[in-house]
């Protein structure tokens, strides 16, 4: 197990995504949504706003197991619109129980993350992946940083949100990188003339590191939460009396 200083955690309060409900497919199913607000940044690899810009929002939705649709933006955008979702977001998919959120936060920095490791993986594999779109993520990592990052800092602080997510998997047990189709969403402050920007983003930069504590510290959780789900069988219910 690698070697990592303490969090400095605090409390939830920059980042607060909250759980909204929908019924789809005969089905009700969750969804996370955290409303950032104007004056934010964000580098993403989603389908929905992916890129680097001004975004106000992400919606982290949960999807059936063996998700199939083609049209994966169109489906997020369907969903945000009833939650006011509308404008400049970033749409996130898992097939993991986004309920089961985790969290972690070092020195202003925060990262909520959602872990189902169903199909764990290197991320050079031999096996060349499957035409077309890619399947729901299953780590899901979203995390705000309290400081505007030039574009180059956001860059690397996407990178080095996922190394820390690497570290984390390692010293939970698992012998992988992550999943075919997780994602990854950083929010930085919008730069003003009264907001120095920062040029870092990497692992010993200021900001980087307590991002690569954030991090690691909720897919550390997320990871061993969900290898506990996927190894609990059920108890059968006690038998009635007659």
């Amino acid at each position: 197990m690698s070697t990592l200083p303490r969090p400095r955690e605090t409390p939830a309060e920059l980042l607060r995504p909250r759980t909204v409900w929908r019924d789809e497919d005969g089905t009700r199913r969750p969804a996370l949504v955290w409303r950032a607000g104007p004056h934010w940044r964000m580098a993403s690899s989603a389908l929905l706003g992916g890129g680097i810009g001004e975004r106000a929002w992400v919606l982290n939705l949960q999807v059936r197991p063996g998700y199939d649709r083609m049209d994966p933006v169109a489906h997020l955008t369907e969903v945000a619109a009833p939650l006011g979702l509308t404008g400049a977001g970033v749409g996130l998919m898992t097939a993991a129980d986004v309920t089961a959120w985790t969290h972690g936060a070092d020195e202003g920095v925060e990262a909520a993350v959602t872990t189902g490791i169903g199909i764990p993986t290197w991320a050079a594999a031999p096996v060349p992946g499957r035409p077309g779109a890619p399947p729901p993520g299953t780590i899901n990592i979203l995390a705000a940083v309290p400081a505007a990052l030039s574009d180059a800092a956001l860059i690397n602080a996407v990178a080095t949100a996922t190394e820390a997510k690497v570290q984390a998997l390692l010293d939970a047990g698992y012998a992988c990188t992550g999943t075919p189709s997780d994602a990854v969403c950083v929010a930085a402050h919008t730069p003003n003339p009264s907001r120095p920007t920062e040029p870092f983003g990497g692992p010993r930069s200021l900001w980087g590191a307590r991002l690569a504590r954030a991090v690691y510290t909720a897919v550390l959780r997320g990871a061993l939460d969900d290898r506990h789900r996927r190894h609990t069988t059920p108890k059968p219910p006690p038998p009635q009396e007659r």
